[in-house]
């Protein structure tokens, strides 16, 4: 049971406190779940990103959802993913009944330029050290610019970017699978 209120408050503190949606999440995530209470480790949280980003749905939810998992099955990932919700459905209800109540004041709006701002800088912050994690070679490299330039010049949708570049991971693997059988044909 104590497990199950360390995932919810964990994920509490992750909602409540990260402005900027799912990616500005994944630092505070990562530090959370791999530093702080090593549910995971750092490859399996890459993989976790990797999972969550490819699924429906937003990302601090779905990695909520399965480091939950990962630590107490079905009970956690439902106390992972209320934890992580709970913040958003208060604050979006009083946000509602404040923004109505304050209509266009300068200062609010603002506050919220300056939250945007913040929030682009966590988002690349996480960019940032993801990249250092997984682009370790040529290879990932060329299929990080092409999944960039496919959706941001060329408009191509993201998850077809994820599926082509799903796909493009292969390519290294049936070389090496094709050389091997060679090798064994040949011996």
């Amino acid at each position: 049971m104590k497990d199950l209120w360390n995932l919810f408050v964990a994920f509490f503190k992750i909602g409540l406190f990260t402005i900027g949606g799912g990616l500005a999440m994944l630092p505070l995530i990562q530090r959370m779940v791999v530093e702080d209470y090593k549910w995971l480790k750092e490859d399996e949280m890459i993989d976790c990103i990797a999972i969550c980003q490819s699924l429906p749905g937003v990302i601090a939810i779905n990695a909520a959802t399965f480091v939950g998992y990962r630590r107490n099955k079905l009970a956690g990932a439902v106390a992972a993913t209320l934890g992580v919700i709970m913040p958003s459905l208060i604050i979006i209800i009083l946000a509602a009944v404040f923004l109505r109540a304050a209509g266009n004041n300068p200062y609010i709006n603002g506050a919220f330029v300056s939250i945007k701002a913040a929030s682009c800088g966590l988002i690349l912050f996480a960019a940032v050290k993801l990249g250092k994690q997984v682009l370790d070679s040529k290879f990932t490299w060329i299929i990080a610019i092409c999944a960039f330039v496919m959706i941001s010049v060329l408009g191509v949708s993201a998850v077809w970017a994820i599926i082509l570049g799903a796909f493009a991971g292969l390519i290294p693997y049936w070389f090496r699978l094709k050389k091997q059988n060679n090798q064994e044909g040949e011996s």
